[in-house]
């Protein structure tokens, strides 16, 4: 049980506290509710680049890191399709230095053409080391607009292209800050050994007076419901080749949801899990096989990545993942199997709950989905959901005509076909 308060202030900037008297350490979490999600198709790539420039110094502190490594603390951040999200991690007793740098950047973001610069370069860096320099690292450049065809999650976080971040220009940065950054669009967690009473009385002097901003009104394009099997093959120069599949699945928080992902542990958590079993230590198929779920806020995707093992084709690998994901389909799991899952996943829960920075970001995704006590539920949903259930939602979400199928094949074969 995370217990919390929230509050919300004047501005609209809501806050969570968690109090947790087992550690020194304070986590302070700021989520703003901008991902990918919000760019458009032509300025892709906008929100991770802000994640950047977040740290880039503001107008009254040039150095974020400087004043904060001086406090013994740490900080990082991370952006997806649907949120950005900062977080420090510090002592008590310097708890403040936490709410001088975050609402200083909230309020006085400092956009120096030198900080523009240095921060567009290193994104554009990482775009080519992370996601073209790198074996199997366009994957999801690929996959992602295979699989939709309108939502803006068809293009990754990193952005559609490096063009787009190379052509951002500082107006258009800045429209972005100013529409996305303000109280109104963050949720503040603070979580450790500290009192409700003092947080909200620091977070109203240090948040208090930044002015709330417009009320965003994006209206997202859903994606319609995929009535065909998509298929698409690439060479890369790569040692293997490796098979992808993505199928639609209901949104995160949702009752289907959390069943996929029971689903997802069924098949493919840890050395037991069904298609370790089968398909990698009895039969040999793949040499490596996973299956995950993308937790996306609208609907996401269900997802197998695998390499087949030597002397297995693509081809073969693929039909049987599928003769599998058939079998779960039709028939129910033993009640010992499922509850060995459940058993699994509950103690990674709890374990989980030991870090205050986990809570933290927890508490602020729950509650940017809607609902912060959802992180209290959680066990309870897993803990109630029925093989009939499961088999139900295999059914729906592995079918023929709802799967984008990606062959990624090695240079290797194709040269040695010539």
């Amino acid at each position: 049980m995370i217990d919390y308060k929230k509050f919300t202030l004047s501005n609209g900037l809501t806050l969570l506290v968690h109090k947790d008297d087992s550690t020194p350490i304070v986590a302070v979490n700021v989520l703003y509710k901008v991902g990918s999600r919000n760019e458009t198709p032509d300025k892709t790539g906008f929100a991770h680049l802000f994640e950047h420039l977040m740290f880039g110094g503001s107008v009254n502190i040039p150095s974020f890191d400087q004043p904060l490594e001086k406090a013994g603390g740490e900080n990082n951040a991370f952006t997806n399709s649907d949120i950005t999200n900062y977080y420090i991690t510090l002592p008590k007793e310097n708890l403040e230095t936490a709410f001088w740098l975050e609402s200083d950047r909230m309020l006085n973001l400092g956009f120096s053409k030198k900080s523009m610069d240095v921060q567009r370069q290193v994104v554009i860096e990482e775009f080519k080391q992370s996601y073209l320099n790198q074996p199997y690292g366009d994957v999801w450049l690929l996959l992602k607009p295979l699989a939709y065809k309108h939502h803006p999650y068809r293009w990754n976080t990193i952005g559609k292209e490096i063009k787009h971040i190379e052509d951002a220009k500082m107006e258009d940065v800045k429209a972005f800050y100013k529409k996305y950054y303000n109280p109104n669009n963050a949720i503040l967690v603070v979580a450790g050994n500290i009192e409700a009473e003092e947080i909200l009385a620091l977070t109203e002097k240090w948040f208090g007076e930044i002015p709330a901003g417009k009320k965003i009104h994006d209206v997202l394009v859903q994606e319609p419901e995929q009535t065909e099997s998509r298929f698409q093959e690439v060479y890369r120069d790569v040692p293997v080749d490796s098979l992808y599949k993505a199928y639609h699945m209901a949104a995160h928080g949702t009752k289907d949801y959390y069943i996929a992902d029971l689903l997802s542990d069924i098949l493919s958590n840890g050395n037991s899990s069904r298609l370790y079993r089968k398909l990698i230590k009895d039969e040999g198929i793949f040499s490596e096989l996973d299956a995950y779920i993308t937790g996306d806020f609208d609907p996401g995707l269900f997802v197998f990545s695998g390499k087949p093992a030597d002397g297995i084709s693509l081809e073969e690998a693929d039909k049987r993942l599928v003769e599998e994901l058939e079998l779960i389909s039709n028939e129910l799991i033993p009640s010992f199997e499922l509850q060995k899952v459940k058993n699994k996943l509950e103690a990674s829960h709890i374990f989980s709950e030991t870090s205050v920075l986990n809570n933290a970001i927890n508490l602020a995704i729950a509650e940017s989905l809607g609902d912060a006590n959802t992180v209290n539920l959680e066990k309870e949903i897993y803990a109630k959901i029925s093989a009939e259930e499961i088999q139900q939602i295999a059914q729906e979400i592995f079918q023929p005509k709802n799967a984008s199928t990606l062959y990624y094949r090695s240079n290797q074969e194709k040269n040695a076909t010539k």
